[in-house]
């Protein structure tokens, strides 16, 4: 059956709602409610109610987590549309950002900051100024519709999101059959790098799943530098695995054929191409 629109609460707004509305959104492409569903509209399996309604029954669209016991492994409304979809173990495992929702939403604050091992404040101290805007955007609206520039943006938003996961096995494969990995000799020291060579075509972001590819190789610890198609021209970038500070790149800014290079030392852009050149450059990076 269609679904006919999206439903999900009044009053203020919290990311894990926000979400699971923007992949319902993109997925559907209907119109968005603001408010308390009624017995009728749990009932009806066109109408997607997320987040309210005191139900999680897909088979009739309804998503909400509250009614879960206080011992539930964390699952918000977001977590339980991406279940729906099929999505939610590619998830949890390439989505970093996932988790910490799921414990924020249904743990609160508090004992999100204790899991994560941070403090309190912390989680403040990282709300973007988008967030801000769009939560209390979407907070204020009672009806969106695809006339509305916000019901737009989550439309994007969740383009994203499942495009990302839909594609990631795909990129994963694609990086098994193309990367290369370098074992780079620099004086008395040795280190191992990934090099993805550009191909034509040459699919979308493909180094967006580099870190988990080389994670599923068993080379997390020992890959300290990636080489990858630069998004923005013909060359290549240049970055560390795991923010490893024996990579720094902000020496690289006096070489001719870069053309940037971070001042922190973590990536650099470059015009080279050939594979001993790229070789050198990661060489001259490496720290002793």
């Amino acid at each position: 059956m269609p679904i006919e629109k999206i439903l999900t609460h009044p009053g203020s707004s919290h990311k894990d709602e926000f979400l699971a509305c923007c992949v319902l959104a993109y997925q559907h492409k209907v119109p968005i409610h603001r408010c308390e569903p009624s017995a009728a509209d749990l009932q009806n399996p066109a109408i997607c109610v997320v987040d309210v309604g005191g139900e999680h029954e897909p088979e009739r669209s309804n998503f909400d987590h509250h009614q879960f016991p206080r011992d539930h492994p964390p699952l918000c409304a977001l977590s339980l549309v991406l279940q729906d979809l099929g999505l939610y173990e590619n998830a949890r495992a390439f989505c970093d950002w996932l988790e910490p929702a799921e414990w924020l939403d249904t743990r609160g604050p508090v004992d999100a900051a204790k899991w994560m091992n941070i403090e309190r404040k912390v989680l403040n101290q990282l709300i973007s100024p988008i967030d801000i805007t769009l939560l209390r955007r979407f907070a204020q609206s009672s009806e969106l519709t695809e006339k509305d520039v916000l019901w737009q943006v989550m439309c994007m938003v969740g383009e994203d999101i499942i495009e990302y996961l839909q594609t990631l096995s795909e990129r994963l494969i694609y990086l098994g059959q193309h990367c290369e990995w370098w074992t780079i000799e620099n004086g008395e020291d040795r280190f191992e790098a990934v090099f993805l060579p550009r191909t034509d075509p040459l699919p979308k972001d493909p180094s967006m799943a580099l870190p988990r590819f080389i994670a599923e190789q068993g080379k997390d610890q020992s890959v300290i530098a990636m080489v990858y198609p630069d998004s923005r021209g013909d060359g290549y970038g240049l970055s560390r695995h795991n923010d490893n500070k024996k990579m720094d790149f902000s020496p690289l800014e006096s070489e001719s054929d870069v053309h940037f290079a971070h001042a922190r030392g973590f990536v650099a852009k470059t015009t080279a191409t050939d594979p001993l050149r790229l070789k050198e450059l990661l060489a001259t990076a490496h720290t002793h």
